[in-house]
């Protein structure tokens, strides 16, 4: 049992600052010495790239749709016992989710979960005492939720600012913490996927001092923490985590593709590969001419793989090194942009054509709009590398390329359903044993998927062994 002070930063929609300013809050924390914990809510890779480069330390990913309430809980314990502060950032809207009928997979369902005081943050631009109307919904919407304050970010002036406030007063009850002046030189960078990434923007420690001192500078900090209740957090009544005990000698080596191309990826699927005893070994798809030695499976992530195609392409010696090893029956499993590199060849929006590894017969073309976006369900319909038939797992796609040349005789072996029914395309294909789909799969909705990919690659291991 211990106590911390737990808070979410949520907003009334996507795009609206919410990033930036939990990184200013999460440098201007750190900054005064106090220990953070950081979360983000939703299936998102990028902002705790981002969050960690801030902090110093990992952040982890809370989701109500693809993982339970129990295993979100134990994920929020786990994290922050030690930390003074926990900061979770929202996904989209506060009340967006799964569907416009439920809370699933919202902020505000993780707000409830986790007993978290809501910080709402409010795009002011050319608002005036409309804002007092808005921020009075979000409060009556739902009863069940705890909020510490309203932000309002994009704010032109201080005369500004104090008509926004009196807007507030006998309107509303949440009280004004902080108004965030418009400055585009506090303002990530963006791509068609969210934010750039933390390979491609790093945060330099100026920019991180710039973001702390805005926050400092625009929030009352002070009276934010006290205002916050001192709540105790008990371990859970049960363990859905798989955890990492004492060292034990791995079984298995699987190398992780790891890069500017390939780094979407959970760290909770990292760490219950490594609870199932695998050492994960990094290597660069693009900078690396061979793979690391004595593996027995990979696993390739998401990614911009289509940004990198040319360096891809150009490493010719390790793209025919994967298709062997394919070939071979070692285990691999590639999505999203790992799939798409596993593929023959990969076509951007210029009508550039890249050779990729061919370990799928297919092509990817790159859209200039978004292909698909949402929670999946996947059904394994026969056993593989990833689960037995019958197993179910829980993830999403999100992209903007698409399958071509789709060769009908390679296997489907996903049955997979979202938020409108079934569909009825292909989305998970086995050759030899390589695995490849769009979809981004969440193990933490179904560890045993990891036990199997580790047995499979044991399998491999074995008849390694025998060849010798």
């Amino acid at each position: 049992m211990f106590v911390i002070k737990r808070l979410l930063i949520s907003g009334t929609k996507s795009g609206i600052g919410k990033t930036t300013i939990t990184l200013g809050l999460l440098a201007a924390l750190k900054k005064r010495g106090l220990d953070v914990a950081s979360f983000k809510v939703g299936p998102d890779f990028i902002d705790p790239g981002h969050h960690s480069r801030v902090t110093g330390k990992n952040s982890w990913n809370l989701d109500g749709w693809m993982l339970s309430k129990a295993y979100n809980l134990e994920c929020f314990r786990k994290y922050s016992e030690n930390a003074d502060v926990a900061v979770v950032e929202g996904v989209m809207g506060l009340f967006d989710g799964y569907d416009g009928k439920s809370e699933s997979g919202s902020s505000a369902q993780m707000a409830k979960w986790l007993d978290l005081s809501v910080i709402l943050v409010v795009d002011a631009g050319s608002m005036a005492r409309s804002v007092a109307a808005l921020i009075r919904g979000f409060e009556e919407f739902d009863k069940g939720l705890s909020f510490a304050g309203v932000i309002f970010n994009n704010v032109g002036s201080s005369k500004h600012l104090q008509y926004l406030k009196d807007s507030l007063e006998g309107n509303v009850n949440m009280p004004c913490v902080g108004g965030i002046y418009h400055d585009r030189e506090i303002t990530i960078p963006k791509r068609y996927l969210g934010l750039t990434t933390l390979h491609d923007h790093r945060l330099s420690d100026k920019d991180i001092d710039r973001l702390a001192n805005v926050v400092e500078k625009n929030m009352d900090i002070d009276k934010l923490l006290e205002s916050l209740p001192d709540k105790k957090i008990g371990r859970p009544k049960t363990n859905e985590m798989p955890l990492i005990s004492e060292k034990k000698k791995p079984v298995v080596r699987i190398g992780i593709a790891w890069d500017n191309a390939f780094c979407f990826y959970y760290k909770d699927n990292l760490d219950i590969l490594e609870a199932f005893d695998a050492e994960l070994v990094y290597f660069s798809p693009i900078k690396d001419g061979s793979l690391p030695e004595n593996l027995d499976g990979i696993y390739f992530g998401g990614g911009y793989p289509e940004l990198f195609a040319s360096q891809l392409s150009n490493n010719s010696d390790l793209r025919r090194t994967v298709r062997n090893k394919s070939l071979e029956g070692m285990p691999i499993y590639g999505e999203c942009g790992g799939f798409m590199y596993l593929c023959r060849e990969l076509y951007n929006t210029d009508g550039n054509i890249y050779p990729m590894t061919g370990c799928f017969p297919f092509n990817t073309r790159m859209l200039s709009h978004l292909r698909t976006l949402g929670y999946r369900e996947i059904k394994l319909i026969k056993d593989t590398i990833v689960g037995k038939c019958g197993h179910t797992l829980r993830g999403h796609e999100f992209h903007y390329s698409e399958l071509s040349d789709i060769d009908v005789n390679i296997e489907n072996i996903y049955s997979v359903s979202g938020l409108f029914g079934q569909k009825n395309v292909p989305e998970g294909f086995l050759i030899n044993r390589t695995i490849g789909s769009y979809l981004h799969l969440h193990l933490g909705s179904k560890p045993e998927a990891a036990k199997e990919f580790i047995n499979s690659c044991l399998d491999y291991k074995k008849e390694k062994m025998t060849k010798q």
